[in-house]
């Protein structure tokens, strides 16, 4: 099986930002959400995240996180340990006027969690790279992360079986080699 190469752009799907690219570096294991994956998220959350707190804990190319800030969230923190894309984070998040609403850090995203004040967010959205074994330990941090009622976002190459007691299952989906599981927050 080749890798697939990463596509220059990606374009925002929804909210004040639509149509806007996002640049995608060459970079190894950095593939972007695909459009239909984002849609459906974004669908099954509802499109007005207005007042949100939201953590794109792997954000590679940041599509996800402006995505929900498009909708309007509130509060967005971008986790990147990737230099250059940090730098391309940044220069999006300036290019697109989204200083108030976003904050981009160069983290390691387990790391940061670990270090977040407990149900601090609405939506934790996790894509780590397929080739590593980031997801379940990410998924553990990120069900500490969600407040009670809030959702956590799984993307990885196979789909998770077993995660912590606190999440239920919310919305699952499969397109192509994407796995997209949906969580919510079930300890109100």
């Amino acid at each position: 099986m080749t890798a697939r190469r990463a596509p220059g752009e990606v374009r925002l799907i929804g909210g004040q930002w639509r149509r806007s690219k996002l640049p995608v570096a060459d970079r190894p294991g950095l593939r972007p959400t695909p459009d239909r994956v984002r849609e459906t998220l974004f669908n099954w959350l509802g499109q007005d995240l207005s007042g949100w707190r939201v953590l794109d804990a792997f954000a590679g190319s940041g599509a996800l996180g402006f995505e929900a800030a498009s909708r309007g969230a509130a509060a967005v923190q971008l986790l990147e340990a990737d230099a250059a894309l940090v730098a391309s984070l940044q220069a999006s998040r300036l290019r697109l006027g989204a200083q108030a609403a976003l904050q981009v850090h160069k983290a390691d995203a387990l790391g940061w969690m670990a270090r977040a004040e407990p149900a601090s967010f609405d939506l934790v959205l996790l894509d780590p790279p397929f080739d590593s074994d980031l997801a379940a330990p990410a998924l553990l941090q990120a069900a500490r992360l969600a407040g009670a009622g809030g959702f956590v976002y799984l993307e990885t190459a196979a789909a998770i079986h077993d995660w912590p007691a606190v999440l239920r299952p919310y919305r699952q989906l499969k397109a192509g080699a994407v796995h997209a599981q949906l969580f919510v927050r079930a300890d109100a």
